[in-house]
């Protein structure tokens, strides 16, 4: 550190918490470590009776930690992400729409490889709304050689940006509820004001709902009538488990080009069924979504709802996290369920 007339400390930055005392009232840091100081700040040090003060001398090879900061978010940040100002040395990441966190975990376990660097992230995958914080990085030391720097913006032009946010997109849902007890009557339908809400929650327009009995060619004849109709996705309610009478699944595999699971390792909605039929996805969705508020439905309608197409990978990678503890008041999705 070095010692300079506060005259002559504006832009450098300050070597230690400089302490203001207004009796009977207040006693803290008026100022912190690591504070730039500015033309306005030498007034009020003077009247502390600071007529000299302690900076920490920064060379060209050198960047202070709001500096760093701003260079490593702005690295790190692909589409639909800004940066707040920095504050105390940390500049969060916050999103500028509503949508999925996608993040390329090869580059930010690399990024946070380089000595002295900080960058988290929240969960992948997760749905955050506008200007929700996603993240945060600063420096670990108050400076930091700007070689360190450089790595980082080095390595996500390498490897490519840390995180991105994938809007969700509006697309036409349509529904088909089957089950001959609810097709003729017997028992009221409650899949559909359901599938309304969370529709409507995830930002999709609904096209229409059709309703069938227990017969394959019925649920067939109602799925394809939904795609030539024009729906982007197909949801089909009900038959999903492994009774006699439960066709759905049979009936998507029938329409479908490819089936990447029946079965998802999540619970609530074991029973669950993805397939394909070209690009339009179809989504078999078992009862457990008619008492539980929040299934495997949605850990994966969300993202597709942001235009991802499901593996069988995804579908495995949900078993870490994968059980939902069917809390007294739900707070999905802050909590433990679907994330690894």
């Amino acid at each position: 550190m070095k010692s300079v007339k506060v005259e002559e400390a504006v832009g450098s930055v300050l070597g230690h918490d400089l302490t203001m005392i207004i009796p009977g009232k207040y006693k803290g840091a008026a100022f912190k470590k690591g504070h730039v100081i500015k033309e306005e700040d030498i007034e009020v040090l003077k009247s502390m009776g600071k007529n000299h003060i302690n900076i920490i001398e920064l060379s060209d090879e050198k960047l202070h930690e709001d500096e760093a900061a701003k260079r490593i978010g702005k690295a790190a940040i692909g589409e639909g992400i800004y940066l707040s100002e920095p504050s105390e040395g940390k500049v969060l990441l916050k999103s500028k729409h509503r949508g999925i966190i996608k993040i390329n975990l090869k580059s930010l376990n690399a990024v946070n490889n380089v000595d002295k660097v900080s960058l988290a992230i929240r969960h992948n995958n997760i749905l955050v709304e506008k200007d929700e914080v996603i993240g945060a990085t600063r420096i670990i030391p108050l400076v930091i050689e700007e070689g360190n720097i450089k790595k980082v913006e080095d390595i996500c032009q390498k490897i490519g940006k840390v995180v991105c946010i994938k809007e969700l997109q509006v697309l036409k849902v349509g529904v088909i509820i089957t089950g001959t007890e609810v097709y003729e009557g017997r028992i009221k339908d409650k899949f559909a004001p359901i599938l309304k809400d969370k529709i409507q929650y995830y930002g999709g327009e609904l096209l229409e709902i059709k309703y069938a009995p227990d017969n394959r060619e019925k649920i067939e004849e109602g799925m394809r009538n939904l795609i030539e109709f024009g729906a982007d996705i197909v949801l089909a309610t009900g038959g999903m488990s492994v009774d006699a009478d439960d066709v759905t699944p049979i009936a998507i595999k029938n329409i479908s080009d490819k089936v990447v699971s029946y079965g998802v390792p999540a619970l609530p909605g074991n029973m669950l069924m993805l397939a394909y039929f070209k690009d339009i996805p179809i989504i078999g969705i078992p009862a457990g979504a008619l008492y539980c508020k929040i299934t495997s439905f949605d850990l994966l309608f969300p993202r597709i709802m942001a235009g991802d197409k499901i593996q069988k990978q995804d579908i495995i990678s949900l078993s870490h996290g994968g059980v939902c503890l069917q809390c007294k008041e739900c707070i999905y999705p802050n909590c433990a369920f679907g994330k690894a």
